[in-house]
């Protein structure tokens, strides 16, 4: 069930977020503002939902013999800001405040290392499968309060991973509504002013 009827941002953390520390951050670099916001995917296995398993990866504590697919990804350390369950559940890894290690090799603008300057979300999903509205509604929520704690993230400095990993990442994916998600991000910011 989802979990953000009431959405605020304090000190770095969503007040309505299931907090589950990531030890996968580090500082950001000093003076450094926060400017974007990053929409990724990501299923543990690979097309299976509601398994817990993206909670242990992004802790290291992924079972590497609980699935084939775990032996390649074990070792690596990884973490988002935010994921958001199928039924909109909302799971925070890091303050927004801290540099979470979502975007890899990447570059939006011309300006390189994402992770220093931007906020990551994972939707729990696959590219080619259609996400939920509890999904929709959660990330329209939430991206409306990191916009309101972090002003430098504009509707314009919102993108996927694909668009500033385009040799390596294709999520979120044919399937997510970036016409819905824009549409409804907008309706909720004019709301809010």
């Amino acid at each position: 069930m989802s979990n953000v009827s009431k959405v605020a941002v304090r000190d770095g953390y969503l007040t309505s977020a299931i907090h589950c520390p990531s030890p996968n951050t580090n500082q950001r670099p000093p003076n450094q503002s926060i400017s974007l916001l990053v929409i990724h995917n990501i299923s543990l296995p690979p097309g299976k939902f509601g398994t817990g398993c993206v909670q242990k990866f992004f802790t290291n504590q992924l079972d590497p013999s609980q699935d084939p697919y775990f032996e390649t990804i074990a070792d690596l350390k990884v973490s988002a800001h935010l994921f958001i369950e199928r039924n909109g559940t909302v799971t925070q890894f890091a303050s927004f405040d801290a540099r979470a290690w979502h975007a890899g090799v990447s570059s939006f603008n011309g300006v390189a290392n994402c992770n220093d300057y931007s906020i990551g979300i994972e939707l729990e999903g696959c590219d080619n499968i259609a996400y939920t509205d509890a999904q929709y509604e959660a990330l329209v929520a939430v991206s409306d309060q990191i916009m309101r704690a972090y002003p430098h993230i504009t509707l314009d400095r919102i993108v996927g991973h694909n668009h500033i990993a385009p040799d390596r990442k294709t999520d979120p994916g044919e399937a997510f509504d970036w016409s819905r998600y824009r549409a409804s991000l907008q309706a909720a910011t004019s709301r809010s002013l």
